[in-house]
């Protein structure tokens, strides 16, 4: 039971509405890439992860239609976090009404694959960046108590490897501390996923990605990824 992941896949349905390749080349065809790689890869045991900005759609069932009904049609199990774009994210009642079951969405709750189990939440901007403000205060605060709440549920349902998930990095250098980086240190989560950052600015912006305080840092985004899942688990 292979676990896979990716974010930032911008879907607009087929053909487009917002096509991609206005922010450069790589991004001509991105659906047909995304979907041709997901089905020679996963299998239906398999679980993938994506970490936000999943459809451009105003509304549910716009983003149903378009974009998460065909995702929902691919091999696998889906584990979907909010993204800063995912602006037909509505409450987890109605999203759960409106997709098939396989379809788990991370929103104050984690899903457990075996002894694994996967958890997160949209992120925000950290209080290392320039501008962050009384407002920012408040998101980030709330941000950081959702993935606590997700963590402590995986950990009382005695889940044994904790994967945490974010739409927004939870760090940008090795020695940033971060909320998300003590919940994770806290809470000993081998695995932090993250995406929001695209393409060459993960170089430009020195994005820290590997191993720190036993928890790995990987960024996930899809035009960073060439437009195909990273596994992150066996």
């Amino acid at each position: 039971m292979a676990i896979y992941a990716m974010g930032d896949l911008h879907f607009s349905g087929e053909p487009p509405t917002k096509p991609m390749e206005v922010f450069g080349a790589q991004w001509l065809g991105h659906r047909e890439k995304v979907i041709t790689y997901w089905k020679e890869t996963v299998k239906e045991e398999d679980t993938v992860l994506l970490v936000g900005d999943i459809s451009w759609s105003m509304d549910l069932r716009d983003a149903v239609e378009k974009d998460l009904g065909p995702l929902a049609a691919l091999p696998g199990e889906l584990a979907i976090l909010k993204g800063n774009h995912d602006y037909w994210w509505n409450s987890l009642k109605k999203m759960e009404a409106a997709l098939p079951p396989k379809v788990h969405f991370l929103h104050n709750t984690f899903f457990q694959t075996g002894d694994v189990a996967l958890c997160g939440t949209r992120g925000w901007n950290l209080p290392s960046m320039p501008g962050f403000g009384e407002h920012d205060q408040l998101v980030y605060d709330r941000e950081c108590q959702r993935l606590e709440r997700s963590l402590a549920g995986a950990r009382e349902a005695g889940a044994k490897h904790l994967i945490a998930a974010l739409h927004y990095p939870p760090l940008y250098n090795p020695e940033e501390v971060t909320g998300f980086t003590e919940l994770c240190k806290k809470y000993q989560v081998e695995q932090c996923i993250y995406g929001h950052v695209h393409g060459d600015a993960a170089h430009f912006l020195n994005l820290f990605q590997g191993e720190r305080d036993g928890t790995r840092y990987r960024l996930v985004a899809a035009d960073y990824v060439d437009f195909r899942l990273v596994k992150i688990r066996d």
